[in-house]
């Protein structure tokens, strides 16, 4: 482990020793940088880098892991001794540096680090999305150092009533943003789009003003007259939703669905950890239907998801959102009222089917339980989590054959 009183090789931290550190001290790098990482008794971590500057010795803040890595305070650390040699203030080029990052730089640089952080190729769109659509034409060429709670509620003052539920993901963003630009030294001071004694003293409380949105789901009359008119449909995206409604899985998880998952003899499909909004894996029982369905199936030697876009891609959550809207514009232009959510009033959505299933498990008895199962949720505290020894597979598979059974009209 380093220590501060022996004499430093060059580069002697390792990224796994910055990592794990929680002893307070100051730990040298070596290597004639002048860098170390300090660590404080509230467990604070930053980079420092001791040097000279116009005959002067300074210390010059890096920022903190893990944002700024071992190899990041590194190559800074080296920028700055050629600064240094070429005759230049690396702490005033630093400073005119912070006064010339605007939000929407600040955004590039944050998302290229948090955007890992996102399996779901979904997630990491509306991340930028949101960002792009309501915070960046407000705020997006100000320099984040001088953006204060004011400019905040420019962004979400327009939003905060009528789309609250979007308008508290924009504001959690931006404090995430601004946050990132702290930690790397970009601006100083607090953060103006903190919620708790912050805007939460000007803006109403979300949950005051707004209900969780529901996915329009169909009436469970309406299921076997929905299904019929989807069978009479062609394509890719017309299998990928017709195994998510047999299956009663998420259509994200059906589109990035590989033949690597599904054993078709054990008729069995086992969604890795990675792919799962819960981060666990998922053992999906495929009733008889689901697992006919996936036998018949093309299969495109380049391409290893089991629905594959025409170009062997994942499907996109639009082309299978889309084929329900055309089942639902034909049922209108035939002067129907077509398939809607009886509490929304609004057209049922390919999500929107597994709250029918929930109600039909509801409905027909089914162990709260199993149900949740189904459909990947989380049941029960941790230690309920802990002691529940099985996933109640063949219990599951039989629920869904009732549901196949249901689904066609049975």
């Amino acid at each position: 482990m380093p220590q501060d009183t022996t004499k430093r090789a060059r580069n002697q931290l390792t990224a796994a020793f910055v990592r794990t550190v929680t002893k307070p001290g100051k730990y040298h790098d070596g290597g004639g940088t002048g860098l170390y990482l300090r660590v404080d008794h509230d467990g604070g971590r930053y980079w420092v880098q001791r040097t000279t500057i116009n005959r002067k010795r300074c210390e010059i803040g890096l920022g903190s892991p893990p944002v700024v890595t071992l190899a990041m305070a590194r190559e800074q650390a080296v920028d700055n001794k050629r600064l240094i040699r070429s005759g230049l203030d690396p702490l005033a080029e630093k400073r005119k540096a912070q006064a010339a990052v605007t939000f929407a730089e600040a955004v590039e640089k944050y998302l290229v680090v948090k955007l890992k952080e996102f399996q779901n190729e979904k997630h990491r769109k509306q991340w930028r999305a949101t960002l792009d659509k309501y915070a960046t034409p407000v705020i997006g060429s100000m320099y984040v150092q001088s953006i204060e709670v004011r400019d905040v509620l420019k962004v979400l003052q327009p939003i905060w009533q009528d789309k609250t539920e979007t308008a508290t993901r924009v504001r959690g963003r931006i404090e995430a943003v601004l946050s990132w630009a702290t930690v790397t030294e970009l601006r100083k001071g607090d953060n103006p789009a903190r919620w708790k004694g912050n805007l939460s003293e000007i803006l109403p409380k979300p949950s005051k003003i707004s209900k969780a949105g529901h996915h329009p789901a169909l009436a469970l009359k309406d299921v076997s007259g929905w299904w019929s008119c989807l069978e009479t449909r062609e394509g890719m995206a017309t299998k990928a939703l017709q195994f998510a409604c047999l299956t009663a899985a998420r259509s994200g998880e059906v589109r990035g669905m590989t033949w690597a998952e599904v054993d078709l003899e054990a008729t069995l499909w086992t969604i890795p950890a990675d792919r799962m909004k819960a981060g666990r894996e998922h053992r999906v029982p495929l009733p008889n239907e689901g697992a006919e369905l996936l036998r018949d199936l093309p299969r495109l030697n380049s391409s290893p998801y089991v629905f594959f876009a025409p170009q062997g891609g994942m499907l996109s959550d639009m082309s299978i959102s889309a084929v329900m809207r055309r089942i639902q514009a034909s049922e209108e232009k035939d002067g129907r009222d077509g398939f809607i959510d009886p509490r929304s009033g609004r057209p049922a959505v390919p999500h929107g089917l597994r709250s029918t299933f929930r109600d039909w498990a509801a409905e027909q008895g089914y162990d709260h339980v199993l149900a949740e199962l189904a459909l990947a949720h989380t049941v029960g505290s941790a230690v309920e989590r802990a002691y529940r020894r099985t996933d109640l597979l063949e219990r599951r598979r039989q629920m869904l054959e009732d549901w196949v059974s249901f689904v066609h009209g049975n």
